[in-house]
């Protein structure tokens, strides 16, 4: 199992999101241990985070550092696929997540109500619960697990708790491999009717991983 405590400078990069998108109900699903759910409603933000490592919080922190771990350990097996331009250093990289983990942790401890327990395809909230979901590194990341079927199954959930769906990244973990069934997948989103797009973001950390996909009801 990963674990991460993205920040939500990160997210926001993730998903080139401005305060704007920030405005109504957000959903981060598959939220592990970010900090975007406390720092954004902290600054009055309506957002639920949605994952099943909630339903053991005592053991989050020792998994979270176990993940920080194997996450460093595949960054320097493919050093050549990464880029620092982002963060500046991985002494930034790491002091990021050391933030978020900290900022999560206090949050969770304080508002557990904003910490659900659940996990893609079968999310626990009504049809239209959110306005903006938002999926980072567990759709598409995780492909080599995670076939095409359970893909449409999940954004097909997305879709229905929320009206705007926004995933990153479109490759793979480690090298950055792409994603052989993402094209039809997308063209099945759009016969059933999706508006689909593929969308640059300020962001890359593997190297060629800056886009996003955004899709909507």
């Amino acid at each position: 199992m990963i674990v991460s405590s993205r920040s939500e400078q990160e997210y926001r990069a993730f998903f080139a999101l401005g305060d704007d998108d920030l405005a109504g109900r957000v959903l981060d699903c598959s939220a592990g241990a970010s900090g975007f759910t406390a720092a954004v409603g902290a600054a009055g933000g309506d957002v639920t985070a949605v994952d099943p490592v909630y339903a053991d919080p005592q053991a989050l922190r020792d998994t979270v550092e176990r993940s920080a771990a194997a996450g460093a350990a595949l960054v320097d097996a493919h050093d050549d696929r990464f880029t620092w331009s982002w963060y500046g250093s991985p002494q930034r990289h790491r002091a990021l997540r050391d933030a978020a983990l900290a900022t999560f942790l206090e949050d969770l401890a304080a508002r557990p109500e904003r910490y659900v327990v659940g996990s893609l395809p079968d999310l626990p909230f009504p049809d239209g619960a959110f306005d903006l979901a938002l999926c980072s590194h567990l759709l598409f990341t995780w492909a080599d697990v995670l076939d095409a079927p359970w893909h449409h199954a999940a954004l097909t959930e997305l879709l229905r708790v929320a009206h705007e769906v926004r995933v990153f990244p479109l490759v793979q973990r480690g090298a950055g491999e792409p994603v052989g069934f993402l094209p039809a997948l997308l063209d099945t989103l759009r016969d059933e009717g999706r508006c689909v797009q593929v969308v640059p973001v300020p962001y890359e950390f593997q190297v060629g991983a800056d886009r996003m996909l955004v899709v909507r009801r």
